[in-house]
């Protein structure tokens, strides 16, 4: 390379090396049997909920971030028999998030930093994920991600019932053509400031036809020509101000129905809504319970954050000193708390989704 090329082509690059292709990670961790199943299931499931052609009100819960094997798995199963006991009413899925966005400096998820000490091995980081998800479509549980980098969605959507694009991305071109292309149904939250329109134009954006650089299992670049995506819907998750009450509903639903758009909409419990209060979690799911029971008929599903035990941490120098189950992103709920939340949101609509049916 001429030096003078050198001197502006790479130039703050200081190292590089190559990760395993999508395909080589997923011949290693394959697909199948019982997992596959669950994937498939669940898949069908969730848009059947979009599409009215299953009652039931789909529930994301779980951790704000995996950030550690054992305690996920522990958290799987422990949610399975639940989820079982609830089926009639909820369609529980597992949050099971490997990439978390950061406004300016962070741990930036256990894709990108599996080991939590900035050694940023991606490559384990892509191993242990997809090896956990398998785990955990094993014990039988769909799975629920955020999709933020562009490129780890071909190392891990085969494995996906549900996908999230966060409040920070969603107005993002690249996203919504990514969304476009995903294969599992994909709920836009609403941004930062709580404005819904950006979800909404997200919404028909990742419907239409779109096209996109990205890599094959092979691990080389091509164009991605995608007939978009009919099953998207929009998040409320609060922003300057909580957004999951009945005014806030009607809004969102008017929205949706003027830009001709199924009036599919989601409750984050967390963040906004629940000004970073995990306890809060349970005042918006009273709430959304009673839309439900007044005869709400655009709420199709809540998030919940919730993991062993409650609380946060920040990740300490020692990590021998992190406490076991609780996690160092946001604040959760525990386990206790989550099985009690559950249990009475399915006890309290069960009868209001009888008349959804179609």
């Amino acid at each position: 390379m001429p030096d003078r090329v050198k001197e502006i082509d790479n130039l703050h690059i200081i190292d590089s090396e190559e990760l395993p292709t999508p395909g080589d990670l997923k011949n290693e961790l394959v697909l199948k049997g019982k997992a596959l199943s669950t994937v498939t299931t669940g898949h069908r499931s969730v848009k059947d909920v979009l599409d009215r052609e299953d009652a039931r009100m789909i529930v994301v819960v779980g951790p704000c971030s995996i950030h550690n094997r054992e305690e996920a798995l522990e958290y799987a199963r422990k949610l399975k028999p639940l989820a079982d006991e609830l089926a009639d009413e909820l369609l529980i899925l597992m949050r099971v998030y490997f990439e978390k966005p950061r406004t300016s400096v962070g741990w930036e998820g256990l894709i990108y930093d599996p080991h939590l000490d900035g050694s940023h091995k991606i490559d384990q980081g892509l191993h242990i994920g997809r090896q956990l998800m398998l785990d955990i479509t094993e014990i039988g549980l769909p799975i629920a991600i955020e999709a933020l980098d562009l490129i780890s969605p071909q190392y891990l959507q085969d494995l996906v019932a549900w996908t999230a694009i966060g409040a920070r991305t969603t107005e993002s071109p690249t996203h919504r053509k990514l969304a476009s292309g995903i294969s599992s149904a994909v709920g836009f939250k609403n941004n930062v400031d709580g404005g819904v329109m950006v979800a909404v134009n997200a919404i028909r954006s990742a419907a239409a036809t779109n096209s996109f650089i990205s890599i094959t299992e092979e691990g080389k670049v091509a164009l991605f020509r995608t007939s978009g995506n009919p099953h998207c819907h929009v998040i409320l998750r609060g922003g300057k101000s909580p957004n999951y009450d009945k005014e806030s509903v009607a809004a969102c639903e008017a929205e949706l129905q003027k830009a001709g758009l199924a009036e599919n909409i989601m409750i984050d419990c967390s963040h906004g809504n629940s000004s970073k209060d995990p306890q809060k979690q349970k005042l918006v799911l009273d709430d959304v319970s009673a839309q439900i029971n007044n005869g709400n008929k655009s709420i199709i599903g809540v998030m919940i954050e919730s993991n062993l035990e409650e609380g946060n941490q920040p990740i300490p120098d020692d990590l021998d000193d992190l406490k076991y189950g609780v996690s160092i992103t946001d604040a959760c709920i525990n386990w206790g708390a989550t099985e009690i939340l559950l249990r009475d949101f399915a006890q309290s609509i069960g009868s209001s989704l009888k008349s959804r049916s179609v």
